[in-house]
């Protein structure tokens, strides 16, 4: 690797280089990007991913551009995304430091459960099950996980396929655990942004030996119109943060596991 570009190992600075490009070329392409920085294309394909995450650019099938005001879709689940990253990001590594070797697992459309898949190994031999295109342009550069793709109809708000298409696609399969995500809690159980999503989130229940919620501390503060379900489905749930008294006790009550994730 050239001298001039030793300093691109750090990622923090080859991000910053890809956004100063973009904002010099307003175009480039994944192969562009890795010759320029002397770096591999699946790195510069993972910073491409943290930076479209967190809004900073626009990645989509090889070729990387800056946000525009058209992209609004686009920065809902970005803004969503960027919000709580550490938790989440916390919340993820604990989900996904129980899944075995060769573990068929089913991962669940947000931001949360997104971390779980980010943070499987990367020689993870298992198999994947998601509606979550995230996750799947994640799983695209790891060829030892096998990744099964539910079809159905594309919903922009949380980047998934949704519908009957999906439901069905679903019901034939079987998985040990879904990895599920929530956009609030309360005493009563777990709602969801959209009824759009219920079906899809609990067919997947239904076919799972095991339901884990994977939620940062942020949904025991908010409310969501979709009721989901009560908390008896859950095996367990995994947080930041211990969640409040009131939900604490009903978990305990119902033997249901709480793994509190933790910073180092």
């Amino acid at each position: 690797m050239a001298p001039d570009n030793l300093r691109y190992r750090d990622a923090p600075a080859r991000r910053g280089a890809i956004i100063d490009q973009l904002k010099n070329l307003g175009f480039l392409t994944i192969g562009e990007v890795a010759k320029e920085l002397g770096v591999s294309e699946m790195t510069v394909r993972r910073d491409a991913r943290r930076l479209h995450e967190e809004g900073r650019l626009i990645a989509l099938r090889g070729t990387l551009r800056l946000p525009s005001s058209h992209d609004e879709s686009e920065t809902e689940y970005q803004r969503r995304a960027a919000a709580a990253t550490t938790a989440k990001e916390m919340v993820g590594r604990i989900a996904a430091s129980e899944v075995l070797p060769g573990d068929v697992i089913a991962i669940d459309a947000g931001t949360t459960a997104f971390q779980v898949a980010r943070a499987l190994p990367e020689d993870f031999d298992g198999t994947v099950v998601t509606h979550s295109i995230p996750v799947l342009d994640l799983l695209i550069d790891r060829p030892m996980t096998k990744t099964i793709a539910l079809g159905g109809d594309l919903y922009r708000p949380s980047r998934a396929l949704v519908g009957s298409f999906t439901v069905e696609c679903a019901q034939r399969l079987s998985v040990r655990t879904f990895y599920m995500g929530a956009a609030a809690v309360d005493e009563r159980g777990v709602y969801a942004l959209g009824d759009v999503e219920r079906l899809v989130k609990q067919t997947l229940m239904s076919i799972a030996d095991r339901v884990v919620l994977v939620i940062d501390n942020r949904k025991f503060d908010v409310k969501a119109p979709v009721f989901m379900c009560d908390w008896s489905r859950f095996s367990l749930v995994v947080s930041d943060q211990v969640p409040p008294d009131q939900i604490t006790a009903l978990l305990r009550q119902k033997n249901i596991q709480i793994q509190v994730a933790s910073e180092g």
